[in-house]
């Protein structure tokens, strides 16, 4: 009986939400909390050389582990959270922009949101190809300007959104994309985020 339980195929997703200094704590925060509320298997690593990580607004955050113990790791998922001067701490990475090339070039999901998609994901070539969206400071600058200013904006493995006011339709949209519409509703519901799934 124990083994037959143990053979069971899970459904857990494994998530990977970077941090460091200058992050936007309500992206990050939401992002994780959305996803965990889905039941993801969320690891939030920071890529300064401590857990502890000082936000944008000065809320600080403890990270699970350092981004150099996932770098053997894959994910279902890697979502960037915006914020500056954090998006720049993301891009300045070596770890994790490795790790996210090799998401993207995988086929697996990877995400960005606020500054992230123009100062990250545009800087390094990721986002050729794609269309996308940013935080209204940043979106002028995106090569395709054909959804720059929708709130959300989801191409292939790839999503994008604007700022802390979209945070939250952009990780119920990944929860969609890891777990399907109707877990999306299950975890919208009790947030009174019905609206944006009628």
């Amino acid at each position: 009986m124990a083994s037959a339980a143990a053979a069971a195929p899970t459904t857990e997703k494994t998530v990977l939400v970077p941090i460091g200094h200058g992050t936007e704590e309500m992206e990050a925060v939401i992002i994780i909390d959305v996803l965990r509320r889905a039941g993801a298997k969320v690891t939030v690593a920071s890529v300064e050389d401590s857990p502890h990580v000082v936000c944008s607004r000065s809320v600080r955050l403890v990270a699970d582990t350092l981004i150099g113990e996932c770098a053997s790791n894959t994910y279902d998922l890697i979502a960037l959270p915006g914020g500056m001067p954090g998006a720049e701490r993301l891009r300045d990475c070596g770890t994790l922009e490795a790790l996210v090339r090799a998401q993207a070039a995988s086929g697996r999901l990877y995400a960005a949101i606020c500054a992230t998609p123009y100062v990250f994901l545009q800087a390094k070539g990721l986002l050729d190809g794609k269309v996308a969206t940013a935080h209204p400071a940043f979106s002028d600058g995106l090569k395709d300007q054909s959804r720059a200013v929708d709130r959300v904006v989801v191409d292939g493995n790839l999503t994008t959104s604007r700022g802390p006011g979209t945070a939250f339709e952009f990780a119920l949209s990944l929860v969609k994309q890891l777990y399907g519409e109707e877990k999306a509703r299950l975890v919208g519901g009790p947030m009174v985020m019905f609206q944006y799934f009628v």
